[in-house]
């Protein structure tokens, strides 16, 4: 079976509210430690009132306290918006309370707009200041060394793995170089995908964390029973991409018979092209899609989004996926 794991927006749907998505979000950790899911990320976003998972280390605590084998963590945390030390006592923390279970991926990109960067007071000039903050977290999180005056409790000598997340050839040089396993976003920015992969696999220099490269994808995947019904429970995420195209931050939508009504040519055409790694249908051509991703970008393991607006469908579909991954050849590299 090909490792797959699950990326979870924590969409706040219409009529419900922020505690109602990470109850489900939490649901569907225990769901998918049942189906055989490997991971559970959420990612760092911030004013955005149809995602509940800003505060994200909080949100990993209460979906690791309500399941026990799956790893959960961050896909990711933008690091430039936070000291190091914090983030290595936060996820000292975690590491502690659920030991063996926690992921930390670190992004570059600040996760939200110009306006909220200055209600975080972020420094705009820390993105670059990444790779060493980077390096600073991993030492944080590190054994204590003979007169290191700032640790990090809990924290220090967790180790908690770190992963690399990125879209485009910096994060996959950056995670190369530094030995770690390597996240890219295809399921929202795939121009760069074929190219990234290529390259942090051929500049790969093995480290204390990992001794060759190991590489995950993202892919949007929406399943159901057929065709049609699939292409319906999509259109709730071409209607978030619409608006986001149109600067409306709004909350998910339930899903539409006719999307071409809700969106222009222009807006499709943009939606298309940020989804172009997205497999949508039957489980027969779900297997199939899920086949040719893999042979075209030979990817360890599956970050797979499926952005459904009703629970139980939104559920059904991960059933699906996890019953079509049985069915394909496990790739030869592993990572707990």
């Amino acid at each position: 079976m090909i490792p797959i794991s699950i990326l979870d927006l924590v969409r706040v749907r219409q009529g419900s509210t922020p505690r109602d998505a990470l109850d489900h979000a939490r649901d569907l950790a225990a769901f998918a430690e049942g189906l055989g899911y490997r991971r559970f990320w959420v990612a760092e976003h911030h004013n955005m009132p149809g995602i509940a998972s800003a505060a994200t280390s909080v949100v990993i605590g209460h979906i690791a306290a309500g399941t026990s084998t799956i790893r959960v963590g961050a896909g990711g945390i933008m690091l430039p918006n936070h000291a190091p030390l914090i983030i290595a006592e936060q996820f000292g923390t975690l590491a502690t309370l659920f030991p063996g279970r926690i992921d930390l991926g670190l992004g570059r990109a600040p996760g939200t707009d110009q306006l909220t960067l200055r209600a975080l007071r972020r420094d705009p000039a820390s993105a670059d200041r990444f790779p060493n903050d980077v390096l600073e977290l991993q030492a944080l999180l590190a054994p204590v060394e003979p007169g290191q005056t700032i640790q990090a409790v809990p924290g220090t000598g967790t180790e908690v793995p770190l992963w690399i997340l990125g879209s485009s050839l910096f994060g996959a040089q950056l995670a190369a170089e530094f030995g770690l396993p390597y996240a890219f976003a295809s399921h929202f920015a795939p121009d760069a995908l074929d190219a990234a992969l290529d390259v942090y696999r051929a500049r790969f220099k093995p480290s204390k964390q990992l001794d060759k490269p190991y590489a995950m994808a993202g892919v949007n995947i929406i399943a159901a029973e057929s065709d049609a019904e699939a292409r319906h429970l999509a259109t709730t995420q071409q209607m978030s991409f619409a608006d986001l195209f149109r600067g409306v931050r709004g909350l998910s939508k339930p899903p539409i018979d006719d999307i071409d009504s809700y969106w222009t040519a222009r807006e499709k055409a943009q939606a298309e092209h940020m989804l172009a790694c997205a497999i949508i249908g039957d489980p027969d051509k779900v297997r199939a899609g899920m086949e040719r991703f893999i042979e075209r970008t030979k990817a360890d393991e599956l970050m797979i989004v499926s952005d459904v607006f009703d629970h139980a469908a939104r559920l059904r579909s991960f059933e699906l996926i996890s019953s079509m991954a049985k069915d394909i050849e496990r790739p030869l590299a592993t990572l707990s």
